[in-house]
């Protein structure tokens, strides 16, 4: 016995209440839009009126210009004045002393310095500022705009004063308001009158409807020999067509559907990755769109052709190999463009007999996994080796001194300083590999500081103006072991700053280890008597800082690779002068800590120019002065 289904159960208050939803949100959408296009449009034609026009503009910008302060000032106000606006304007002058204001019962401000920080931004930086405020005291919303007034007959960045607009946007609201109620109340009355309207649809919908119910409960009973009478030939007629031409078929479509769905299953179950569907003779019949986005083919044009040539693995297997091992495979789809390497499983579609009735394939896509291997691979090969040539050379001339020639007094010095040389480059590599790897685990902590970048860059050029005449005085002396620099070589450097002080928040002592590595290099790689050029400038919100030299230069398919761990351009001559092939690295680490950037331009022949970007804020020259006279 069916339960008794309530209205509000019922399917016929579900249809009329989402139609009236329907409605409802249809009406709101339209309306919200309606409105707001409304709002942007009065408060467009509303900006445009309390605008000043541009003659205007240029009119009190002359005015600004006069030596005749007072006789200014007057003009200001009559230009003001003759407006006839309604929003509050005041005229000010590139010092920030408001000239002239239209409120004629506060004239007082004239000559008066202006305290909104707004008007300051625009005189400082040339540009348009315009907002939309609330005023909590007044409870009103106002539309402020500042212009700046530029010299007509100077130079187009000449800032002589602003213009500031402030007007009230009440009597825009209220007219959006008011509408807004209109079309509540509209849709209210809608709503009421589609109510009615909707049960009454949903009543003749429902009847067809609850026939075919009790067909359909005829039919889970076992019972396919009732029909649904038709009441007539849409939608809901060829519904009870269709119930009644299903009972008919259902029960000689089971078994094919049984089959059907466990296919599907099987498929479905590995849906997150490239699936390939076959037949029993290996050939293609069901192809998801990743696996053919990996493979590169249309989906439609590989049904019906053997997997072994999709996947392109005929010569070393069969299909009897795949359905009796069903093996893993590592498939190498790489080319020129892009890398790419599948892992293939491959699986049995089964049925409960026994019978197998073809074979599911599913990719994974693994090509970062082996990526991050070989990366791994590679370290580990590169860290051995590095750690492997200055071993070895220690252990010859550790055993030359055993041997017997510790009692040299002539060789036994040079071999204990090579010994220590090759000591003191595997305590650095480590250092550097330590660094790197507090680095990669986010432990490092940066000491962040406010710092004179042209200070600090000063500071670091002048040791290695000290580190160059103390070489060459060991030169002239014949000692070079103070320093990896050679013997009788001379170098200068050229500094190009940017007067101005550029105040960056950097970690000190880290930046400091970034300028050495670069300057380190710039230095060992410059020619006899070539020049390192030092730059310091201000761009776009940016410190950018340089340093080039007149070296070699670095190959064009070494470029990208420059930063990378243990990369060397000239492997032997780096290895002589004693670099570890990190320093670079570290320092691109440290640079992208300090959300910064860093990159090289170099052309054989003619040397290399690295570069490094750090954000900058500049002070504001007011808070300058307030500091300087506390």
């Amino acid at each position: 016995m069916n339960k008794k289904i309530h209205f509000f159960q019922s399917i016929n208050f579900k249809i009329a209440l989402v139609f009236i939803l329907l409605l409802m949100v249809t009406l709101e959408i339209i309306g919200a839009y309606f409105v707001k296009q409304l709002e942007q449009q009065n408060i467009q034609t509303f900006k445009q009126q309390v605008q000043t026009p541009a003659y205007v503009n240029n009119q009190l910008a002359d005015d600004l210009l006069k030596t005749d302060a007072t006789s200014a000032n007057k003009e200001i106000g009559n230009v003001l004045a003759d407006l006839n606006n309604s929003a509050d304007i005041r005229v000010v002058d590139s010092k920030g002393i408001i000239r002239g204001t239209s409120d004629v019962n506060d004239q007082g401000e004239v000559g008066q310095k202006t305290p909104d920080s707004d008007v300051k931004n625009v005189l400082y930086n040339n540009r348009s500022y315009e907002t939309l405020s609330y005023d909590k005291k007044n409870q009103a919303s106002y539309y402020v705009t500042i212009v700046p007034l530029i010299n007509p007959s100077g130079d187009s960045n000449s800032v002589v004063g602003a213009i500031y607009v402030r007007a009230n946007m009440e009597s825009v609201y209220k007219g959006i308001n008011s509408i807004t109620i209109i079309f509540l109340t509209a849709s209210l009355v809608a709503a009421l009158f589609s109510s009615v309207i909707a049960i009454v649809i949903s009543r003749a919908i429902t009847r067809p409807i609850d026939e075919m119910k009790k067909q359909a409960i005829r039919m889970a009973r076992g019972d396919y020999s009732g029909q649904v009478r038709i009441y007539g030939q849409d939608e809901l007629g060829q519904l009870a067509v269709a119930v009644n031409n299903l009972s008919v078929r259902v029960e000689e479509a089971q078994e094919a559907s049984e089959a059907e769905r466990r296919r599907l299953d099987s498929v479905l179950s590995h849906m997150t990755d490239g699936v390939i569907s076959t037949d029993r003779r290996g050939n293609v019949i069901i192809i998801n769109e990743a696996a053919a986005d990996f493979l590169d083919v249309d989906d439609s044009a590989v049904i019906g052709q053997s997997i072994l040539q999709i996947l392109k693995i005929g010569n070393d297997h069969t299909i009897r190999d795949l359905l009796e091992n069903q093996t893993e495979l590592m498939l190498d789809f790489s080319s020129h463009e892009h890398d790419l390497i599948l892992h293939a499983e491959f699986s049995l579609i089964q049925r409960e007999t026994g019978f197998i009735s073809g074979i599911v394939c599913v990719l994974h896509d693994v090509t970062e996994q082996q990526k991050d291997e070989r990366e791994r691979r590679q370290f580990v090969s590169n860290v051995s080796h590095e750690l492997r040539t200055p071993l070895t050379s220690m252990r010859s001339y550790l055993e030359a001194l055993t041997d017997g020639a510790w009692k040299d007094p002539k060789v036994a010095p040079d071999f204990l300083h090579v010994t220590q040389e090759e000591t003191d480059r595997m305590i650095r590599m480590i250092n550097d590999l330590l660094s790197l790897s507090r680095m990669d685990s986010g432990t490092v902590k940066m000491d962040m500081e406010l710092v004179n970048l042209n200070e600090l860059f000063n500071y670091v050029l002048n040791r290695f103006d000290m580190m160059i005449k103390a070489d060459t005085s060991a030169a002239d002396n014949n000692r070079t072991e103070a320093r990896n620099l050679p013997a009788n070589k001379k170098y200068s450097i050229k500094r190009e700053f940017t007067k101005r002080d550029l105040w960056v928040e950097i970690d000190t002592d880290k930046f400091m280890q970034v300028i050495d590595n670069i300057m380190n290099n710039a230095i060992k790689y410059s020619p006899d008597g070539g020049v390192v050029t030092c730059r310091l400038l201000e761009t776009n919100n940016h410190v950018i800082l340089s340093i080039s030299d007149q070296g070699l230069g670095i190959p064009k398919k070494d470029l990208p690779h420059v930063f990378d761990r243990f990369y060397r351009v000239d492997k032997a001559r780096s290895r002589a002068q004693g670099g570890t092939g990190l320093g670079l690295a570290i320092s691109k680490e440290v640079v992208e800590a300090l959300n910064g950037r860093i990159w090289v331009d170099s052309e054989e022949g003619k040397g290399s120019t690295f570069y490094i970007s750090l954000s900058y804020q500049p002070y504001d020259e007011e808070e300058d002065d307030l500091w300087d006279e506390n």
